[in-house]
């Protein structure tokens, strides 16, 4: 199905002015971004040999030809079906970003050596946190969500203090703060003990907030029927409120826990040995930092690229439900 919105879209990638309007704004952003470092004394200075591969000349038939190219490919693309377009424009970014880190000189070996223990220690690491966490901080969520939405002024009270707090303080001071706090009241926790729960109070002040907007997304008057038929509190909202409340909770909780997996990052400077602390332990020994670092940040995209399938799966299930 073709939203307007495409459809105008696909008759404009074919419009002359619209081609002319391309080429000439990647032409003089090709330009700009070419000579920035150049001076003017340099550019004006007169050109020895030919023009067209030295001097302002040459820059400005790179810039042209690739104007030219990035035009030639919005029309041909405007003639593809939407998924196919979408492919060849991913193709073509995920081939200029390996040509980008091709000019880093990155030794292959190297990386193919490291990388087996990368994945199976630091990604394992990164993973089992990052789970552990989203499920606590969900459940710290409902019950968060449900003291705000209380008449309770003491559960109102603690909810909005636990979430002013802990979305006003940075995440990494919080994981300084739990894994070196604690122990000055006497509880001793270890490191990875210490990000999870740092990762689940942050967070789970966050998706509170989340939770709150999507039970009150729900009509009063389905709480006055399941309580004039006799439910009580637990099974009205485990029953009722909450599945018509997952379509709006579930976006921009799976927005959050892609947020948790990269922000997972931070527990490393308390020694969890995730993928952010073995990318730079592995690189600092032969200070090939841009092997570890560009193949930890791979991995982290392919991470996330997965949990947006994912999301984008169970979004389609509880709109096909609703259709239903």
């Amino acid at each position: 199905m073709l939203y307007p919105d495409t459809v105008e879209s696909e008759v404009l990638v074919h419009k002359p002015w619209f081609v002319a309007t391309v080429f000439a704004t990647v032409l003089v952003a090709f330009l700009l971004f070419n000579l920035t470092g150049t001076s003017l004394g340099e550019l004006m200075r007169p050109v020895i040999g030919d023009p067209a591969t030295s001097g302002l000349y040459g820059r400005f038939a790179i810039a042209f030809a690739i104007a030219v190219i990035f035009a030639l490919n919005v029309v041909l693309i405007g003639f593809a079906p939407l998924r196919l377009q979408i492919a060849i424009v991913w193709l073509e970014l995920l081939i200029l970003f390996l040509a980008f880190f091709e000019t880093f000189h990155l030794s292959l070996p190297f990386i193919a050596e490291k990388l087996p223990f990368l994945i199976t220690q630091g990604l394992v690491t990164t993973i089992y946190v990052s789970a552990v966490s989203i499920v606590i901080a969900s459940a710290i969520a409902i019950l968060g969500a449900v003291a705000k939405l209380s008449n309770n002024g003491f559960a109102y009270a603690i909810a909005s203090f636990y979430t002013s707090f802990f979305r006003g303080l940075p995440l990494l001071m919080q994981v300084y703060l739990i894994y070196l706090g604690l122990p000055q009241l006497g509880f001793v926790i270890d490191a990875v003990p210490a990000g999870i729960l740092a990762l689940s109070l942050c967070y789970g002040a966050y998706m509170t907030e989340i939770f709150r907007s999507g039970i009150q997304s729900i009509d009063r008057g389905q709480w006055e029927a399941s309580r004039s038929m006799g439910f009580g509190f637990g099974v009205t909202m485990r029953k009722i409120i909450l599945p018509q409340a997952l379509p709006v909770i579930i976006p921009p909780t799976g927005n959050q826990f892609i947020s948790m997996l990269k922000d997972s990052s931070l527990v490393s400077v308390i020694g969890v040995w995730e993928l952010m602390f073995l990318a730079r332990t592995l690189g600092q020994k032969t200070f090939q930092h841009m092997e570890m670092l560009i193949s930890a940040a791979m991995l982290y995209w392919i991470l996330s690229i997965c949990l947006e399938l994912i999301q984008s799966r169970i979004e389609r299930h509880y709109a096909r439900s609703k259709v239903r």
